[in-house]
């Protein structure tokens, strides 16, 4: 699993590009609320669409979350081939955004920085244009934290060492119920840690 830069930025692609998947759910629940009301306001019985894969719209979007997650190198699965086929012909925006993110993960595996800032401010524009707000803070959050992220790809360092040192930390001293004694603490983090 990734750690340190690349993986917050991975993480950061995906929480939009699942935005974009919750926002197309929402519609298609406003939909099927329409329609059943108009259902009902004729005395008939509401069946939801289906689609070729048996699935309705909603468990269309709901079920695609974790094939979204994937490359399409990854994807094993038929089932989640077909959904996500479905899902980008019914939703082209919902493609858009898949092959937008991959282009960010893309951008975590190159190893010169050049290479790097230029992908990266290419990506940054493009999603100053994006439609999706979610892309647009993305790419907002990235511009003024550029120069901590190109740092990473000089020789590929991150602060996960230290994070990870941190959060065993924590969990020392949520194990010791508290800490009165601090330089008792830190004698035994030094001993244990060393």
């Amino acid at each position: 699993m990734l750690r340190g830069t690349s993986y917050h930025l991975v993480q950061l692609a995906q929480r939009c590009l699942q935005q974009v998947r919750i926002d197309q759910w929402r519609k298609e629940l406003e939909k099927e609320n329409q329609k059943m009301a108009q259902a009902r306001a004729f005395g008939r019985k509401y069946r939801p669409e289906e689609l070729a894969n048996g699935d309705t719209p909603k468990q269309l979007l709901a079920r695609s979350r974790f094939a979204l997650m994937k490359f399409e190198s990854q994807i094993k699965d038929n089932n989640q081939w077909l959904r996500l086929l479905i899902a980008y012909q019914r939703y082209p925006e919902f493609e858009e955004a898949y092959n937008h993110t991959l282009q960010l993960r893309q951008i975590c595996n190159l190893t010169d920085r050049n290479a790097a800032e230029y992908a990266l401010d290419k990506w940054i524009q493009k999603s100053k244009k994006a439609a999706n707000k979610a892309f647009y803070s993305a790419a907002m959050s990235l511009h003024w934290h550029r120069e901590s992220i190109l740092n990473f790809f000089d020789n590929r360092n991150s602060n996960a060492s230290a994070d990870s040192f941190n959060a065993r930390i924590k969990l020392f001293r949520a194990n010791q119920k508290g800490v009165r004694d601090t330089t008792f603490i830190l004698f035994m983090l030094s001993k244990l840690y060393a």
